[in-house]
């Protein structure tokens, strides 16, 4: 049947090529995505490589299984926007009558998106290579991704396709048109590299599993402090070294008293929000709506939350442009 749908393909026709790439689209966008840290841009880079494999298809041999194939003509796509991107600015603080306090530090990694949860469906259960070190949930979400953005290209396209793909030296080697040795080199960089931007899973607790009572029951006390602008309860929920960013500004806060600092500036606005559930980068998520005179709830943006154990370890807030992504409008009725 491949091999039909192979032969048509090549000769020209669409629907067969379509069929032949349609069971690897969910995870090679999630590849893109891993790779540049924006939706958009990752969407981009999947048409484009799609096109690339259509226009290229007469040069597969089939040494390689079409989905290695697909891969590498993904990967290589990425690094070229990688190079060549004019990446989104960073945004100044836009929430008028409120002045921020001053951050910890300001943030690199201001083209950050959040992934939605319905975008993985069929994309975290790919098959995984006998390298692979991380767990697939693991490996996209925030604080991954963002760690990933600062690495040098080719040292994330290596670490992606070794210790979250699982791709053999030897494959990861031909895809980028190197030798073994440097694969490995890149790869041992990275990884030093990726341990300086992120706590290992030893030094902290693990989330609790998705959708799961644990989960549930800390996303209702957040939801209910975050509500009642009650910044002692939010405080109780978050990590001593509880991180904040909200891209595309660059303000960064790291420690409780940092981030009380900051939510309590929003809570003494006197603001009346509400937070509609939703889920990103396999993260709790929700869309912020912030209460208006008439009555109507104007969508302001979009919050993950991080978990370690029943604590919140990192919260990242988004600009409004993200919410039609998770199906969520700009505004409510009152």
């Amino acid at each position: 049947m491949t091999g039909d749908l192979m032969s048509r393909a090549r000769a020209g026709d669409g629907n067969a090529f379509r069929e032949l790439t349609e069971p690897y689209r969910r995870e090679l966008q999630v590849h893109c995505y891993r790779m540049l840290g924006s939706v958009q841009d990752a969407e981009d880079a999947l048409q484009d490589s799609l096109l690339a494999a259509w226009q290229g298809l007469g040069g597969f041999q089939g040494r390689a299984s079409l989905r290695t194939w697909l891969y590498r003509i993904t990967t290589n796509r990425c690094l070229n926007a990688r190079r060549s991107a004019s990446r989104r600015q960073a945004k100044e603080w836009d929430v008028p009558t409120i002045e921020p306090p001053e951050p910890t530090r300001l943030g690199e990694v201001v083209w950050l998106e959040p992934y939605p949860d319905t975008l993985l469906e069929g994309a975290t259960h790919v098959p995984l290579g006998p390298e692979a070190r991380y767990e697939q949930t693991e490996s996209i979400s925030l604080a991954f991704v963002t760690a990933l953005q600062v690495l040098p290209p080719r040292q994330i396209a290596v670490l992606i396709l070794r210790d979250v793909l699982g791709f053999h030296a030897l494959e990861v080697a031909d895809m980028l048109d190197s030798s073994v040795e440097s694969v490995n080199s890149a790869l041992k960089r990275a990884r030093a590299g990726l341990r300086q931007r992120r706590p290992t899973a030893a030094d902290r607790e693990r989330p609790p599993a998705c959708d799961s009572p644990a989960e549930d029951a800390i996303v209702a006390k957040f939801v209910s402090a975050y509500e009642r602008a009650d910044i002692d309860a939010l405080v109780a929920l978050l990590t001593d070294d509880v991180f904040m960013s909200m891209p595309p500004m660059p303000l960064e806060y790291e420690g409780r008293d940092a981030v009380a600092r900051f939510c309590d500036l929003l809570f003494r606005s006197g603001r009346k929000i509400d937070l509609v559930r939703t889920r990103a980068n396999g993260q709790p998520a929700f869309g912020i709506y912030v209460s208006t005179p008439s009555g109507i709830r104007h969508g302001t943006g979009l919050l993950v939350l991080a978990l370690a154990g029943d604590q919140i370890c990192a919260m990242t807030r988004f600009d409004n442009s993200v919410l039609p992504w998770f199906g969520l409008p700009r505004s409510l009725p009152g």
